[in-house]
């Protein structure tokens, strides 16, 4: 009709992207937990510089465990209080925990607040949003308050440990584990209890659990009845690879390490599977360690690099690139050797943007990762394995170290602070957040093909 304008498409104002919300909450977190750690009260000798603060406050908030200073010696208790907290609204989600306050205080979320939460837990869904965070909140609790129970009592009837050191050391690193996080209360972290079962399977059983995803914690509890066949596509994924990457790295740390007399060479043959079952978990993003990682050897580094670069669970506390990218990379793979038209996993086709989004993910960390590296290895005296241990370590949010990262200049430090807050948001979501949303085509180009290989 005369005078009428077809109006295009909507788009939303910058201020209602999720994505740039969620950004904007874990930069906050780093900034206030930076000027809590520069106060005098949270250092025990000399005050943190604004380089260790900045580092120790995005490590935490990040949930990497990477540190340029010791946890135990360095930090007051106060400063200790405020890694944890940090850890914990890092592992729960800044925003997420935001939405969990406002339920709790108002029992209404608003939309706003919804799509907000769901970005942060990767839930697409946001009129379930009540209950997934009432159920993270309730996995949080039970989680972390059997196994900082189980590890306060094994350091309190084994390890001399007086009821307070047993209950803030079984507290820690609970939260630390199920967070994924990898800080530690001892200097060598989990060094000293490399042959304690009932200290490191615990952790591991945290760190699995956390770094799973609730999506598939939520799944697995509602159809807990159900046989395997009947979970959806994305628990099976996760599961499996889940399963896979976890006893392929036990196997891979036995065979690397087994006559390494500086790791696992010099324990029994027990101690030395509980070993590589404990470094097989860790390398999932947790970052504690139960032998000495600078004394591995090269090839190990570079099979851990693998392990941390792929990570954990969608939607929970792990790192990495995800399992189920690295499970839909591995499909498509095998159908494309195959010549199958379309690529299939478990009797289900893939989409095409989950094809394309899968992709993106791998070579988008590929890149941050190989950037970082060439450029810290040109200036600095350390090796390139070394150092591309410490980059996927950041990236990944894993924690892991050769041992360098206090050695870095701090040029390369300040690096890896933008690694691990990159690789907490993940490439795809610091990517939506910064940029302009896309605009729909009405059409399509002309199909053409290009020679590969």
């Amino acid at each position: 009709m005369p005078g009428l304008r077809p109006r295009g498409p909507h788009r939303p104002s910058s201020g209602a992207r999720p994505g740039r919300l969620v950004a904007t909450g874990f930069a906050v977190a780093v900034g206030v937990g930076t000027l809590l750690l520069l106060l005098p009260v949270s250092a025990t000798g000399r005050s943190a510089t604004p380089v260790e603060a900045l580092f120790t406050a995005t490590s935490a908030t990040c949930v990497t465990g990477l540190v340029v200073v010791d946890t135990a010696t360095f930090w007051s208790p106060f400063g200790q209080v405020v890694i944890l907290v940090l850890i914990q609204l890092g592992g729960f989600g800044v925003m997420t925990v935001a939405s969990m306050l406002g339920l709790l205080i108002s029992r209404r979320l608003d939309v706003r607040t919804r799509m907000v939460a769901a970005a942060s837990t990767r839930n697409v869904g946001l009129g379930d949003l009540r209950s997934v965070l009432v159920g993270v909140l309730r996995v949080t609790v039970l989680v972390e308050g059997v196994v900082a129970l189980a590890v306060g009592l094994r350091l309190l009837v084994a390890y001399d440990a007086t009821p307070g050191e047993a209950a803030w050391g079984g507290l820690f690193h609970a939260v630390s584990a199920f967070n994924n996080a990898g800080f530690a209360l001892y200097p060598d972290s989990l060094m000293g209890f490399v042959g304690d079962p009932w200290v490191c399977l615990p952790l591991c059983a945290a760190v699995v659990v956390g770094g799973i995803g609730f999506p598939v914690l939520f799944e697995l509890y509602r159809h807990r009845r159900a046989r395997p066949s009947r979970w959806s596509l994305h628990t099976k994924i996760t599961v499996l690879a889940t399963g896979v990457l976890l006893g392929g790295g036990t196997l891979f740390f036995l065979a690397s390490e087994w006559t390494n007399p500086r790791t696992l060479g010099a324990l029994g043959v027990g101690d030395r599977l509980l070993a590589a079952v404990t470094q097989s978990v860790m390398a999932r993003t947790a970052g504690f360690n139960s032998v000495d990682t600078s004394a591995m050897h090269s090839g190990t580094w570079l099979g851990t690099d693998v392990l941390m670069f792929v990570g954990g669970g969608s939607a929970g506390t792990a790192g990495g690139i995800k399992v189920g990218t690295f499970a839909i990379l591995a499909f498509l793979i095998w159908s494309e050797l195959r010549g199958d038209p379309d690529v299939t996993a478990f009797d289900r086709r893939v989409s095409p943007a989950t094809q394309r989004q899968a992709v993106s993910v791998a070579l988008l960390g590929v890149a941050v990762v190989l950037v970082p590296t060439l450029v810290i290895t040109a200036t600095s005296p350390h090796g390139l394995d070394r150092v591309l241990f410490e980059v996927v370590s950041a990236f990944s949010t894993t924690g892991l170290s050769t041992g360098i990262t206090a050695d870095l200049a701090w040029p390369h430090q300040l690096a890896l602070v933008l690694l691990m807050f990159l690789g907490r948001l993940g490439p795809i979501t610091l990517g939506t957040a910064l940029a302009l949303r896309s605009r729909p085509r009405l059409y399509r180009r002309p199909e053409s093909t290009a020679v590969i290989g």
